[in-house]
């Protein structure tokens, strides 16, 4: 398994990921692209010792980016919603 820091990225925090955690307290993070559902649960957990209860994914396509005459993509990439336990928070999130 990859290191925990490098299986989640960073929170993903939008008004649509605020929405979800208003309606139904998930939690959105960008994960590893390669990074399966185990491992993004066991990094969950590792890093901020609450309880996971499911986990969606979806993969982020890559985007065309163009800057005058130069063509580019943006990379994919993998967003990870996390439902937890109920009583557990995430503070990163909470304030």
């Amino acid at each position: 398994m990859p290191v925990l820091h490098r299986t989640v990225v960073q929170p993903v925090v939008t008004e649509k990921s605020s929405a979800a955690y208003a309606a139904r307290k998930e939690y959105a993070f960008m994960a590893d692209p390669h990074a399966t559902k185990r491992e993004i649960k066991a990094a969950i957990e590792g890093l901020f010792n609450v309880t996971v209860v499911g986990i969606r994914t979806l993969q982020q396509r890559s985007k065309r980016r163009t800057l005058g005459r130069r063509e580019g993509r943006r990379p994919r990439w993998k967003k990870a919603y996390v439902r937890l336990k109920p009583g557990d928070a995430i503070q990163v999130f909470e304030g």
